[in-house]
């Protein structure tokens, strides 16, 4: 291990910068929070729960146990070496390492021997950008009487669960690991919901003022909530597959009363991607609704204008007629001829009025 410190140390913006690199290598690939390294672990069962923070990977020797479930929670991606150490000593293989660390992952399950890893987005709304969402990967190690998270930076995710671990009549504490690895699928997917909520909310006032607010700053928030829109799916829609691999999973490491449960989650996730779609067809409907909009006032702007003109070129023509310096034109010498051309210039702007009412055309 020491001879590859150098490149375990390593902290990469995009899944691109590790072109060349073997695989297998530990780099650190997303985005750089401030969050250092966390290890907190939570054993359970019916009569008991304890709960600590360690200090050192070292400590993990001392909780083997078979008669309570372990969850060890590791929050924050700095410390690769604490990743690898963990790693080793629960055999995790080298590549599923390399997936934790590189937190573009697409959510996937993946079945091992002695473990099943999965990967799934956690999406929270910025709270300082409006229609701006931040995502967070989550990965899961289920094992034998034992679950193994982590993620990108320490915040309140996983509040619920430890509210409900402290809680000896939860349900929770009443099953295996299996369980625990649903409930902390279920927590996550259950945010989405606000997610959807929010969009909701935000995409509501938008429909009822497009028609009477067409400037720049509403085609640029459409876009922005196109862009979301396109993220959310493509973070959610493989969430859908995950599930589905888990309940046709014949692990050991999953009981067939935990299936029932999987099965609600999915469920669950069915009714955001609807909510996604109906979203991107709203948002697209908006989208058309603006562009006919501006269509629609240019194309009256250019009636108006095509009126006015037409109602004053016979006016034009008469007075470019009139306004020939030729010698021996009749009317140039006539008394009432001024008042008889302004009385001709009403006539015509009047009848050419009648003419376009008549047609409909205004």
């Amino acid at each position: 291990m020491s001879s590859n410190l150098s490149s375990h140390k390593k902290k990469l913006n995009g899944a691109s910068k590790k072109s060349g690199l073997p695989p297998g290598t530990l780099v650190h690939v997303g985005k750089k929070h401030k969050s250092e390294c966390k290890i907190s672990v939570t054993q359970y069962s019916k009569e008991a729960l304890i709960q600590r923070e360690l200090c050192s990977v070292k400590e993990l020797e001392h909780l083997k146990t078979d008669h309570l479930i372990t969850w060890i929670n590791v929050d924050g991606l700095s410390d690769i070496i604490t990743i690898e150490s963990i790693g080793e000593f629960l055999n995790i293989h080298p590549l599923v390492l390399e997936d934790i660390l590189s937190t573009h992952q697409r959510p996937k399950i993946e079945e091992y021997d002695n473990f099943l890893y999965i990967v799934i987005k956690d999406i929270e709304i910025q709270p300082d950008k409006e229609l701006s969402l931040q995502y967070e990967q989550i990965s899961i190690l289920l094992l034998d009487h034992c679950v193994i998270t982590f993620k990108e930076k320490t915040d309140d995710t996983f509040t619920s669960i430890y509210g409900h671990l402290n809680s000896r009549n939860s349900r929770i504490r009443q099953f295996d690991s299996d369980y625990l690895a649903y409930v902390i699928i279920d927590t996550i997917v259950d945010k989405y919901f606000v997610i959807e909520d929010h969009m909701d909310d935000v995409l509501g006032p938008l429909e009822n003022n497009i028609f009477f607010d067409s400037d720049a700053n509403l085609l640029q928030t459409i876009q922005r909530i196109k862009r979301s829109l396109v993220s959310m799916r493509r973070n959610i829609g493989p969430v859908r597959e995950l599930l589905a691999a888990l309940q046709r999973s014949d692990s050991d490491l999953i009981q067939e009363k935990t299936m029932r449960y999987f099965g609600d989650v999915y469920d669950h996730v069915l009714r955001v991607m609807d909510s996604v779609d109906s979203f991107r067809d709203r948002i697209s409907d908006m989208h058309d609704i603006y562009l006919s909009s501006l269509s629609n006032k240019m194309n009256e702007t250019i009636k108006i204008l095509t009126i006015f003109t037409s109602i004053f070129i016979p006016m034009t023509f008469i007075a470019g007629v009139y306004g020939m310096n030729f010698e021996y034109m009749p009317e140039l010498k006539w008394r009432w001829g001024y008042p008889a051309i302004w009385v001709v210039f009403i006539i015509a702007g009047i009848g050419m009025f009648a003419f376009f009412r008549r047609k409909k055309w205004i």
